[in-house]
């Protein structure tokens, strides 16, 4: 059976339509600044991160709504002070805008504990500042043979990875500058309880693209040739309309006024009178 024309004409918009909405759909993230486990009596703040146009961000814990914000540069921030266990559970921000929610976000767990494991160091191998494309090692550094440990990257919702007890590395390789950013870790131990430690001192990693800074040094070497180049021409001009015997000058756009008749300026007088003219 072979369909009409015009149905699969409409078909075919009627999807180009679809996937320009969907490329276009406000999306709504969240997360902890800092990140990690939160001690009874700490602070932290939750973020919605919306990629959207003006609007409200409602703050949802266990379905129930808590408060709600307006967005400023896309962003609505919720702190919590002198941490409790009543603040530990699942959080969610919805976007909303002309009465309608239109994204919801991934749901982020917040948890209250005690801390009982000394504070991890975090160091970062070859260095903080690297190219694009190299190998990158995380350490999470404790002096606690049975613990594992998570890394967290600012921004995201949860933890990068866990570091196992047996392994003290996190690799990257091939970083990019989606890589970049605010880095920590954690470490815990886990038997009938978890314990926990604090969050390490934060690293910010920065990716250097280095191909991409060639290309904008290029086009700038480039455009200040072509300025020079303007100059030069334009000074070889105006010593041409200076120097050529006046008939020639005609031709250029400067017309001095001739002395006139009868004039006492005299020869030097008339060569210091073209001089002055520009």
């Amino acid at each position: 059976m072979e369909l009409p024309v015009s149905r699969v004409l409409a078909f075919g918009a009627w999807l180009v339509v679809q996937s320009k909405a969907a490329a276009g759909a406000p999306t709504i993230s969240i997360f902890l600044k800092p990140p990690g486990v939160i001690p009874p009596g700490g602070s932290t703040t939750i973020c919605c991160h919306c990629q959207c146009d003006d609007g409200n961000v409602v703050l949802y814990k266990d379905g129930q709504q808590l408060r709600i914000l307006e967005l400023r540069d896309g962003r609505a921030e919720f702190p919590i002070s002198n941490a409790t266990q009543e603040d530990a559970g699942p959080y969610s921000c919805h976007y909303l805008a002309g009465g309608t929610v239109l994204a919801r976000s991934e749901t982020l767990e917040i948890m209250v504990e005690e801390f009982h494991l000394p504070k991890p160091v975090l160091s970062v191998l070859p260095g903080l500042e690297v190219a694009a494309g190299a190998y990158v090692t995380f350490r999470c550094t404790i002096t606690h043979a049975s613990a594992g440990c998570f890394l967290y990257l600012e921004g995201q919702d949860k933890a990068l990875d866990l570091l196992p007890k047996d392994q003290d590395d996190f690799n990257l390789s091939r970083v990019h500058k989606g890589n970049e950013g605010r880095y920590s870790c954690q470490c815990f131990t886990k038997g009938a309880l978890w314990n926990w430690s604090d969050v390490s001192n934060s690293l910010d990693l920065v990716v250097k693209d280095y191909t991409w800074s060639n290309v904008v040094r290029l086009a700038l070497g480039a455009a200040v040739l072509v300025l020079l180049g303007l100059i030069v021409a334009e000074d070889r001009h105006g010593h041409c309309c200076m120097w050529l015997g006046w008939e020639r000058r005609a031709r250029c756009s400067l017309r001095p006024e001739l002395p006139t008749t009868g004039s006492r300026m005299g020869t030097l007088g008339f060569l210091q009178h073209l001089l002055t003219v520009r």
